[in-house]
């Protein structure tokens, strides 16, 4: 485990131990997409891991696809992460910001011009979504023309642009967990005839149009893109080419030098291997629901770089000190985990107030 507290070089930084915080969700920003009052004391706190890959946040009024999360395009949103970047970084921490555009994973109801969803084909995930008017069934999504596919490659620009800004020290695009960039691999999602849709190498060329427009707005070396390959949730269905197209992927991607690659494993072991010997460069593994004991044996192997921890960060601020001492942790509240207050959020006690109380 002594490795997971070794500084390592990350893109332009030096991160001070080998912890990812995994961006996860919270639900908690304001309706026009500006983090809310809590985010900065919330990322703060937990400033001791190595970096906060903080919450997806959508490149445009068409990214948005949940209620109440944050934006990275106008300049309220660029103001409100100001605060929470100069808060991590008084702690000696570093942060990127996450790209998230969810694509046909919308509900009209949730984004501000209460249009249709948009997606590389207008095929629906078959699921429904929490909307202010309680759950309501995901509607089929519009077709994005090609040069609409374009312009959203420069949404991304533009937002990776703004969260530098804000002060952010790069940013992942998210490219997992059904959202918009996975859409473009899956034929369940994408059924398009353009240069976008039908070969593997088509389907892979947002994603390699995205991370290369980042890597030449803001430098390769503080962009970085998560995948998640063989996820199939919400009608994501990758099909037999699916591993080859990730092999294509990430040997197209690994030419562009970026700061990691960042890979939330769902199972297939010699797909990972493969991934391992085809990047060059940082990777990040996020093994969900790895277990205490398993904590730093990705490192151990050389399978990885660093580790991505989600739950066992967002219910421990001092994680990377509980972890040095082996003392317990603080479960997960998942009742708290979208929207709400300090509760769940900011109110997880630390070993020492633990110990006082």
């Amino acid at each position: 485990m002594s490795k997971l507290f070794d500084p390592i070089r990350v893109g332009r930084y030096t991160l001070q131990n080998r912890l990812v915080m995994a961006p996860m969700t919270r639900s908690r920003a304001q309706y026009d997409g500006t983090p809310g009052e809590l985010a900065a004391e919330y990322y703060a706190q937990r400033a001791s891991v190595g970096l906060i890959v903080a919450e997806g946040a959508q490149p445009s009024d068409d990214g948005q696809g949940y209620l109440t999360t944050p934006g990275i395009y106008t300049d309220a949103h660029v103001a409100g992460w100001k605060k929470t970047t100069d808060a991590v970084h008084a702690k000696g921490g570093h942060l990127f910001i996450q790209l998230m555009h969810a694509g046909r994973m919308s509900h009209p109801d949730n984004t501000p011009h209460h249009r249709q969803g948009v997606a590389p084909s207008a095929s629906a995930p078959g699921a429904a979504m929490f909307t202010v008017k309680g759950m309501q069934d995901i509607p089929v999504p519009r077709a994005l023309t090609t040069e609409e596919v374009r312009q959203t490659v420069q949404d991304f620009r533009h937002a990776a642009r703004r969260a530098i800004e804000a002060g952010a020290d790069g940013v992942e695009i998210h490219g997992a967990n059904a959202y918009l960039v996975q859409q473009f691999f899956a034929p369940s999602a994408n059924t398009r005839t353009d240069e976008y849709g039908g070969s593997l190498e088509n389907r892979a060329r947002f994603a390699i149009e995205v991370a290369t427009a980042i890597a030449e707005e803001i430098g390769a070396d503080r962009t970085a893109i998560r995948l998640s390959p063989g996820t199939a949730i919400w009608g994501i269905d990758e099909g037999a080419e699916g591993p080859d197209l990730y092999r294509y992927l990430v040997a197209e991607l690994d030419k562009l030098g970026l700061a990691y690659l960042h890979i939330m494993d769902q199972g297939n072991e010699p797909l990972l291997a493969d991934i391992r010997k085809l990047w060059q460069g940082t990777l990040v593994l996020n093994r969900p629901g790895r277990p205490r004991e398993q904590v730093g044996a990705d490192l151990a192997t050389g399978l990885a770089d660093l580790e991505g921890y989600g739950q066992m960060i967002l219910a421990n601020p001092d994680f990377v000190a509980r972890l040095k001492s082996s003392a317990p942790m603080n479960e997960a509240d998942r009742n708290d985990f979208f929207g709400g207050t300090a509760r769940g959020y900011t109110d997880y006690p630390t070993l020492s107030e633990t110990q006082c109380a």
